[in-house]
């Protein structure tokens, strides 16, 4: 089970259920702390990111179809291994997260999943239509 937290917020999901593996829990913290450890050099301290969707049964994915195309039969959600990040939502400790630092936060965002992915990880793919990360545990 993943609970929100120093790192990270858990939405409310209509569509799966926020659990994983431990192997997923443990890729999704350590995406966390690279993130909080490469914004703190710029001075944003405090990020968090939100994790839009994980673990899906088969009834859940079909229901999910009718709004999402990207959404997969065969989906890696659907075993725990998969969880979703928002590119476009984030917090920290700062009164108003400017346009620019909102930038920022989504390539620094995408930097620390491409190294993790570099390092085999996992894989990786930008969904744009969601407006999010799809990251799945190697």
């Amino acid at each position: 089970r993943v609970k929100s937290g120093n790192k990270y917020i858990v939405e409310k999901m209509f569509f799966s259920y926020p659990c994983v593996t431990r192997d997923s829990k443990l890729l999704l913290d350590e995406i966390a702390n690279r993130l909080n450890q490469k914004t703190s050099l710029k001075g944003l301290t405090g990020v968090k990111f939100y994790i839009t969707s994980m673990t899906r049964k088969t009834s859940n994915v079909k229901s999910l179809r009718r709004f999402n195309g990207n959404a997969s039969a065969n989906s890696p959600h659907l075993y725990g291994n998969a969880f979703d990040i928002s590119y476009k939502r984030f917090v920290a400790q700062k009164w108003v997260l400017t346009n620019c630092d909102k930038k920022y936060l989504k390539e620094a965002l995408a930097e620390v999943i491409w190294q993790l992915r570099a390092e085999d990880k996992c894989w990786a793919t930008c969904e744009r239509m969601q407006n999010c990360f799809h990251v799945v545990s190697r």
